[in-house]
């Protein structure tokens, strides 16, 4: 398990990482989201200890960053943004070389390169140089670098950053059979890998945490949309209804109505309630949010901010 609490990160007296607490349990696949500048690196480098929080704990299991960094990381596979590759070393050649960098025993390193290189298929490209690969093949080298170890843990920031389509989809394919035996955390700002690969987001604004939760949660009905006969005024019952959180009027006779707790069993009390009130029902349904529009309004908060603050 890894668990972050309270972490911050100055730069000077710019704040890029503001109080982020979060835990991600074994076997989970976890997506990082938020625009460019949210503070995804800085905290990514921050649990794979190559840079020092200003404030805040980073562990392990029973670990912690800074007195156990070593043990830690040898726990995780880290695939940075721009990896850094030899590219006048060919592909077999490196991996080797990162192998004794991370402490693989000389009699094991062999049957580890060569492993990582079947899983991140890479065989037809092990004696090519790295400076003729496409981008989406050092992004694989990459990868396998971060695996030949058989860490717990995988880390890969903006892993299809600059692929092509194909590459992007050998990569997702590439990443759901890590996830069969390691945590993954995956940082990016695509909508679209996390809906395709993880279980659960962290979404980042400005540095801080403002959405922490299950992807099959955040996607579930909130709202219920309530069409009736224009020239009836439902509002009444509506505010009245213990279950009615907001009540919107999105044109005449259509209602958008946010409810509290689970919107199965909101939608046949609201119904009792317009049905005990005489008004017609013409259609009532929930409303289910995606990703994108979550993500949108989170982010429209933070303009609104920007506009109160000036």
């Amino acid at each position: 398990m890894i668990k972050v609490n309270s972490l911050s990160r100055d730069y000077g007296n710019f704040r890029a990482v503001d109080n982020v607490s979060f835990e991600i349990k074994k076997g989970e696949v976890v997506g990082l989201l938020g625009p460019n500048g949210a503070g995804k690196t800085t905290i990514m480098k921050m649990l794979t200890g190559y840079l020092e929080p200003t404030n805040g704990k980073v562990q392990v299991d029973d670990l912690e960053i800074s007195s156990d960094m070593r043990a830690i990381q040898s726990r995780i596979g880290y695939l940075p943004e721009n990896c850094p590759v030899w590219p006048e070393m060919s592909v077999i050649d490196y991996l080797e070389y990162q192998a004794n960098l991370h402490g693989v025993h000389e009699s094991k390193i062999q049957n580890v390169v060569l492993d990582a290189i079947r899983r991140t298929a890479l065989k037809d490209k092990a004696t090519a140089y790295i400076q003729t690969l496409s981008r989406g093949y050092r992004q694989r080298v990459g990868v396998a670098q971060a695996i030949l170890h058989n860490p717990d843990i995988i880390i890969l920031d903006e892993p299809t950053n600059g692929l092509d389509p194909t590459q992007i989809h050998e990569m997702r394919q590439l990443i759901r059979r890590l996830s069969e035996h390691a945590t993954v955390i995956l940082s990016t700002h695509i909508l679209q890998e996390v809906n395709a690969l993880c279980d659960r987001v962290l979404i980042l604004r400005g540095g801080q945490l403002v959405v922490d939760e299950s992807l099959s949660a955040l996607t579930e009905a909130t709202t219920v949309t309530f069409v009736t006969d224009p020239d009836v005024d439902a509002k009444t019952t509506l505010l009245e209804h213990p279950r009615t959180v907001e009540a919107t009027s999105v044109a005449p006779g259509h209602w958008r109505i946010t409810v509290s707790g689970d919107v199965r069993s909101a939608v046949p009390e609201l119904a009792s309630a317009f049905v005990a009130a005489r008004i017609p029902i013409l259609s009532i349904a929930p409303q289910s949010q995606d990703l994108e529009s979550l993500f949108e309004s989170v982010n429209e908060h933070k303009a609104w901010e920007a506009g109160d603050a000036a």
